[in-house]
């Protein structure tokens, strides 16, 4: 039996600021087609859908002067596989999925493939529940605080590609990372990662609940110190 002892669900309705009417869409959209049927697969399909358009409403708002080539392209580094997966962790919802006991054992619960469908399945579950005008709140909750101290120059290019771009455009050596602790159990760990740029003799120190965000944390410190350079 899959036992959770992290987040439960009123938690994670907590914080991404929606309680649903009928709990059984939020039971679907969290459940893996290794456990049972109803599985959340159909409402993923829903939520990538509800998803697509509520973000391209949002920076339709939020950046009125960029033109549709790079609202195209900002849109899809905000809604693919990474993004979402990003924030599933941050919601800490792997630890809500129902499992089979095999997918859960293969480490399930922190695939990204996985954690991003979960998402999509829950704001396809917000949509059912309550309509488009509920899931583009929920969407908008999850998405502002990236909005809000976003760069439209970067297109909404993460951390590691924007320091990979620009030491190759200064014909500099790619950066080094190199984990430096992991502790915590299977379910819940914590990453510790040092990004080191040898050219301008920075050492950053990213801290996450996966290697990639303790990476992507470790490369925003470091591109911020590189560009403080020229």
């Amino acid at each position: 039996m899959q036992v959770h002892k992290g987040i439960h669900r009123d938690e994670f309705c907590q914080k991404i600021g929606y309680f649903f009417n009928k709990p059984t869409l939020l039971h679907e959209a969290l459940t893996h087609r290794s456990r049972s049927t109803p599985h959340n697969e159909r409402l993923e399909f829903l939520g990538d859908s509800v998803l697509n358009c509520a973000v391209a409403a949002l920076i339709f708002k939020c950046f009125p002067d960029l033109p549709e080539g790079d609202l195209s392209r900002l849109r899809a580094n905000l809604v693919n596989q990474q993004a979402l997966s990003e924030l599933a962790l941050g919601l800490e919802l792997g630890e809500l999925i129902r499992f089979g006991d095999g997918e859960l054992k293969s480490g399930g619960n922190r695939r990204p493939s996985i954690l991003a469908d979960a998402l999509e399945a829950v704001l396809g579950a917000v949509y059912l529940d309550s309509g488009f005008a509920k899931a583009e709140e929920v969407v908008a909750k999850l998405y502002m605080p990236m909005l809000q101290n976003f760069d439209p120059k970067t297109l909404g290019k993460d951390p590691k590609t924007l320091l990979q771009e620009y030491l190759q455009s200064h014909r500099l050596a790619l950066p080094e990372y190199a984990v430096v602790t992991t502790i915590g159990k299977a379910h819940k760990k914590q990453f510790t990662v040092e990004c080191i740029v040898p050219k301008f003799n920075i050492r950053t120190i990213g801290e996450g609940a996966s290697r990639r965000r303790a990476e992507q944390d470790a490369a925003r410190q470091a591109y911020e110190q590189a560009c403080s350079f020229t």
